[in-house]
């Protein structure tokens, strides 16, 4: 058996679910694409991106040794369908793979037992990465035959849809590339018309600073008025481009338990959700993904979701953060609010809350227009 059968081998009997070979060129035309996309400030408030940008356009740049580039997948296909729950007012959206537990700890382990038979049995150095370092990981499983990046700028697998997390191995012993998937999107633009928030300025073209995923995760501020009535429900990350995907037929629910979605994690309730503080949240998400994201900017986003209800049941659980620590859920308690209350009302809490309020952003919230146009 040859040197790739053997690892091929090896690493499906581990639990991955595909696996192909690349040369550390096979980033290609996606490197230039990715400066442009920095140059033109579409990364947001990512500024790692432009700090080690040469990096990850260049796999050399990160580890000069690298002479071969493996590339995992494990498909973490969901059991229904994500927009499923995107007409339930009252409860919140999380995106697939935030379903359970973090899949970067879950790909790592896998990835180390692979990465440590690879020393013993092949010789030679290995490092190991799940999307934590300048590493492009699309291109490059593009590069391994893993599938194309389709029009949304994801990756698209003819047996696994949209739903493959990816891991990469760098080898210091070179590996031939796979025969890469010619793109198979043809005339088909779904993933672009789904769009809630028009992310993508072009085919293939991904302005982050107007995704829901970036603006729901990485995005540290208020949400600017002009997205918040498209978020609808989304608390965390949205699949919208990749649920919609036709090569989704193909696709099929993941194996793997600590992927497959927490039943509280499938339709969480609103009003629970905005009740949790600091502690509450951290124990509620413990080894889930979403902890990263710290509870002042979680809550931010599902108050969000409330004002997007039109159920006037949760405007008490709104009000309820009227006065919370954080300007940040403050500002986004006041919105909600407002969007569920009657313009009587919103004039007697206006002048109650705001000539104690110092933060300006929150003052902000309230002193916009009233939602059904009446004025004090």
């Amino acid at each position: 058996m040859d040197r790739i059968s053997k690892i091929r081998e090896h690493a499906l009997s581990l639990g991955f679910d595909a696996i192909g070979f690349a040369v550390p060129s096979g980033v290609g035309q996606a490197g230039r694409n990715l400066s442009e996309f920095v140059a033109l400030g579409r990364h947001g408030e990512m500024k790692w991106m432009a700090e080690k940008l040469d990096r990850r356009r260049n796999p050399t740049k990160l580890w000069p040794a690298v002479r071969g580039v493996i590339v995992v997948g494990v498909n973490y296909g969901p059991e229904i369908d994500p927009l499923d729950n995107l007409s339930m007012g009252s409860i919140g959206t999380i995106s697939v793979y935030a379903r359970n537990h973090d899949y970067h700890k879950v790909l790592k382990g896998r990835l180390k037992q692979l990465g440590n038979w690879l020393s013993s049995s092949l010789g030679g150095e290995i490092k190991v990465f799940v999307d934590t370092a300048p590493v492009m990981e699309k291109p490059l499983a593009e590069a391994a035959g893993l599938g194309w990046q389709g029009k949304h700028t994801n990756l698209v697998s003819q047996e696994y849809g949209s739903w493959l997390f990816l891991g990469v191995i760098f080898t210091t012993f070179e590996l031939s590339s796979e025969e890469t998937i010619r793109d198979k999107c043809g005339s088909c633009q779904r993933c672009l018309d789904i769009c809630p928030t028009h992310a993508f300025p072009a085919p293939y073209t991904l302005d982050a600073r107007r995704c829901i995923s970036y603006l729901t995760i990485e995005h540290k501020g208020q949400i600017a008025k002009e997205f918040r009535a498209a978020m609808g429900n989304r608390i965390f990350g949205c699949d919208d481009c990749l649920a919609v995907c036709p090569w989704n037929k193909f696709a099929r629910a993941t194996r793997e338990v600590k992927l497959s979605a927490r039943e509280d994690l499938l339709t969480p309730d609103l009003s629970m959700l905005v009740r949790l503080d600091d502690q509450a949240f951290r124990t509620f998400f413990a080894g889930s993904p979403i902890k990263r994201l710290g509870r002042d900017r979680f809550v931010r986003n599902v108050l969000v979701a409330i004002g997007n209800s039109e159920n006037p049941d949760l405007a008490k659980a709104a009000a309820a953060r009227l006065e919370d620590p954080s300007p940040l859920v403050r500002g986004m308690a006041v919105w909600a609010w407002q969007q569920l209350s009657e313009p009587e009302e919103i004039v007697s809490y206006r002048k109650k809350y705001l000539c104690r309020e110092s933060d300006s952003s929150v003052r902000a919230e309230w002193g916009r227009d009233l939602p059904t146009g009446g004025a004090e």
